[in-house]
């Protein structure tokens, strides 16, 4: 069911906002695109929230991968959404869709994509985003209309695949060039394929202020065509680097870079591989992980800790935690 566009308003962070919703089977799906004056930045957004039940709900922030959109990793938004969760998917500017949609030879656009890795205004406005979001949430949580009180802003996750996994590890402690981009109202998070090179921390000290619970989720052969430097071995150095306690390292057996991306086919035509099974464990393990460090579900850390988690996964990854 399509709803008709409005307007809405918000004090001075939050400039006229376009809202589109669409309900689906178990959840309902909200366009928004924030503007954030203080940085004279749009922040485009999609909001996953359950259909049933009153909330309020806790809160999830999804950061995409390099060239990705607020409409990727659907496939996290609607499992997620449909367990209890809301999931905001924040669409990142300077390093979202517009680099493959540029224009140019596919050279032009892969080095496009280098550079906007190393571009010091995204690696500090990504994070940003995530803080500037929350903060319009808040705003939506407390403003009359059809989001009051929808949100629980007591539990917020963030997680996020590739460059959007930089992002989540940013806000939680990752230190960039001694910035500091911790948002505290974070409590636990989810990063897959967090590309650990030069750039974004491969220092003894570089995660040393993460504090948090956190799942790390990479695959035995997550490399990237944009940055050969993040090869598989890295991806593991987010966890090895983190003090812990409360922090978990997956590695599925076979599992390229592309496999936490969502649709395959649409991001690389032509190219085959049956990613489904291994985005439907991605699901349930996140899902149990956000239950127990979001919801307090005590069974639902048991579960992560005491066999349930490694039972699951069987011969089809290797688990690690500390």
């Amino acid at each position: 069911m399509i709803t008709p566009m409005r307007f809405i308003v918000f004090g001075l962070l939050l400039a006229t906002v376009c809202v589109l919703a669409e309900e689906k089977t178990g959840y309902t799906t909200t366009e928004f695109t924030w503007h954030d004056n203080a940085r004279n930045r749009d922040v485009p957004a999609l909001i996953y929230a359950p259909t049933t039940g009153t909330g309020p709900f806790p809160v999830i922030l999804f950061s995409h991968g390099l060239g990705g959109s607020r409409h990727g990793y659907s496939y996290l938004g609607q499992y997620w959404s449909t367990h209890g969760f809301i999931s905001v998917h924040v669409q990142h500017p300077g390093s979202d869709e517009s680099l493959v949609k540029s224009g140019g030879g596919p050279r032009q656009v892969i080095q496009a994509m280098k550079e906007a890795t190393t571009d010091v205004d995204n690696l500090v406005n990504r994070p940003k985003d995530i803080s500037f979001a929350i903060d319009q949430l808040t705003a939506l949580n407390t403003a009359d209309g059809a989001w009051k009180g929808k949100f629980d802003l007591a539990k917020i996750g963030v997680a996020g695949h590739s460059f959007g996994a930089y992002t989540t590890m940013a806000v939680v402690g990752l230190s960039f060039r001694d910035k500091s981009l911790i948002d505290p109202r974070v409590k636990a998070v989810i990063a897959m394929s967090t590309p650990a090179n030069a750039t974004t921390g491969t220092r003894v000290n570089s995660y040393a202020n993460v504090h948090v619970p956190a799942l790390h989720i990479t695959g035995t052969e997550d490399t990237s065509f944009i940055r050969p430097e993040d090869t598989a071995e890295f991806r593991r150095k987010p966890y090895d680097l983190s003090p812990g306690p409360d922090t978990y390292l997956i590695i599925f057996k076979g599992a390229d870079h592309m496999v936490f991306g969502g649709n395959r086919q649409r991001l690389m035509p032509g190219k085959g591989g049956n990613d489904s099974p291994t985005q439907k464990m991605v699901g349930e393990v996140t899902t149990t992980f956000w239950n127990a460090y979001l919801k307090d579900d005590a069974s639902a850390k048991q579960w992560l800790t005491q066999g349930g988690l490694a039972q699951a996964l069987g011969s089809t990854a290797t688990l690690e935690m500390k």
